[in-house]
């Protein structure tokens, strides 16, 4: 007797529908799985007879045949335990069939628990698409399974409870909806940095249109602390956003089940050793790296210069796409990583070039040397340059309250209000992300302004990409000011943002 199972696997971080096709016949006992598994789905076997034995049901002693198909499909991890453990019941009339409308995934253990696996929410949002309405899964798993909607999901504990459920004995019931608490913690407040009024004024832009920025100063100025505040002045994560942040974070195994679904834009900060694999992704399973973590919201990278030149030039590709393609032996894989750039550095190998009481004591052949590593095509895809002085001694005893980041953030969403309203119909969400179409649609210039950028090209030596980039953040910075048209003023501001001198000390 043949019994199919409907589950569930992953491909990099989309679910795909896999059936597990189970044959019971006669001859010497054994127990095989094809469908090209790997090491983990083949020492299912095990953790299946052993659940089998130990809930009290008889395994059956005969030759069994479990087929993952499609069969084609390279099958890896331990997803595919529970929808085995059901078939093989199932084929030896232990158990009724499942409903054909039914999927299951889950890990089992050796007495019979079913324990947490990752990459519930894409599998689940698979299932949804495939007409699955009732989903089981490991009880840790099922406020994640909840989120994609559409489906009834029983979280099960053990498989003696899911045996008394589909033999309609005790009836699991239905997870609920989870729905986010409300309490998570406070973010880091820009009301706790002292000066730098520059700085915050280009992180607000940063935040208004979603652009690159590099900060540049010397240590203890602020470049840190600044960087790790912008979270708190960007405008939420809508639905969309979250599930597809989420999606990511959960098959890489980062999600915490007790919150399985992320309400604030992920903060990202590799340290400079990291590799490039790690950065863009990769590995044995094809795993998500830093950048696609950081899909949605922000990816610091400090001590840029101290980068190795492969990390960094890893990055180009996903700044310009808003993903990233990788390619190894075991298979290709296109990844989202729509990610806002923040750096930070030093202007040289000591950290304190230009500073006003004058002890760098590197020459300009060693801060050549220093900056060298930061590429022209890198350096032209970052729309914001903005120099972090040091903190003078007045600013830091004044008694006044710098502003809030929720004077700021509401500043940030009003403007990307505008942005919403002017790319509906698209799947552009700010100015950062135009295309070169939408730049010459919406950042039109009178002619004030196309005598000021055509004197800022020629003077800086702009590309075309870094004219674009020029637009997009004036665009911004007169969406901050509630303009409908681009004025000499906000260009000038934006032109100002271009410096690259500022590499040289």
């Amino acid at each position: 007797m043949v019994v199919s199972v409907r589950s569930l696997g992953l491909n990099g971080i989309s679910g795909y529908e896999v059936s597990a096709e189970c044959f019971l016949s006669g001859g010497l006992p054994a127990f095989d799985v094809v469908g090209l598994p790997d090491t983990a789905v083949r020492e299912a076997r095990e953790r299946v007879r052993a659940a089998v034995k130990n809930c009290g049901a008889k395994f059956p002693v005969s030759r069994i045949t479990v087929n993952l198909a499609p069969a084609g499909q390279k099958k890896a991890g331990t997803f595919y335990d529970l929808p085995i453990f059901v078939g093989i019941l199932a084929a030896a009339g232990e158990l009724p069939p499942p409903p054909p409308d039914a999927a299951f995934l889950g890990e089992l253990s050796l007495t019979g628990a079913v324990r947490g696996v990752h990459g519930v929410l894409p599998m689940a949002l698979r299932a949804r698409e495939s007409g699955i309405r009732q989903l089981f899964v490991p009880a840790e798993n099922a406020a994640e399974a909840t989120l994609a909607g559409g489906l009834t999901v029983y979280g099960v504990a053990d498989v003696r409870s899911l045996a008394a459920h589909l033999r309609g004995q005790a009836p699991l019931s239905p997870a609920p909806v989870w729905e986010p608490p409300g309490d998570e913690d406070a973010l880091p407040d820009l009301r706790d940095v002292m000066g730098q009024e520059n700085v915050k004024r280009a992180l607000e832009i940063a935040a208004a249109g979603g652009h690159n920025l590099l900060m540049i100063g010397s240590p203890g100025a602020g470049k840190s602390m600044l960087a790790k505040r912008l979270p708190s002045i960007l405008p939420d994560l809508s639905r969309a956003e979250a599930l597809a942040t989420s999606a990511i974070w959960s098959v890489a195994g980062m999600m915490d089940p007790r919150r399985p679904l992320l309400v604030r834009r992920p903060f990202r900060a590799p340290h400079h050793t990291t590799s490039a694999p790690a950065l863009a992704g990769g590995g044995p399973n094809l795993r998500p790296g830093e950048i696609s973590l950081a899909h949605n919201g922000v990816l610091f990278l400090d001590e840029l210069p101290e980068f190795r030149r492969d990390v960094l030039e890893a990055l180009r590709q996903p700044l310009e796409d808003g993903e990233v393609t990788v390619a190894r032996v075991g298979g290709t894989l296109r990844l989202p990583a729509r990610f806002q750039l923040v750096c930070a550095m030093n202007p040289c190998r000591c950290g304190w070039r230009g500073h006003p009481d004058r002890r760098c004591t590197c020459t300009d052949r060693e801060v050549a040397k220093y900056v060298e590593k930061i590429s022209g095509p890198l350096l032209d895809r970052i729309d914001l340059h903005v120099t972090v002085p040091s903190v003078e001694y007045e600013a830091m005893r004044r008694r006044e309250t710098p502003e809030p980041s929720a004077a700021v953030k509401a500043r940030a969403e009003a403007a990307r209000a505008l942005q919403a309203r002017r790319f509906a119909g698209t799947d552009i969400t700010c100015n950062a992300r135009m295309s070169p179409a939408m730049v010459g649609a919406f950042c039109r210039l009178d002619t004030a302004g196309e005598k000021l950028l055509k004197a800022a090209f020629e003077r800086l030596g702009l590309t075309a990409r870094s004219h674009d980039r020029v637009l997009r953040v004036a665009r911004t910075i007169a969406d901050l000011e509630g303009e409908a048209d681009i004025g000499a003023a906000h260009l000038a501001e934006a032109i100002q943002y271009r410096n690259t001198d500022i590499l040289k000390g």
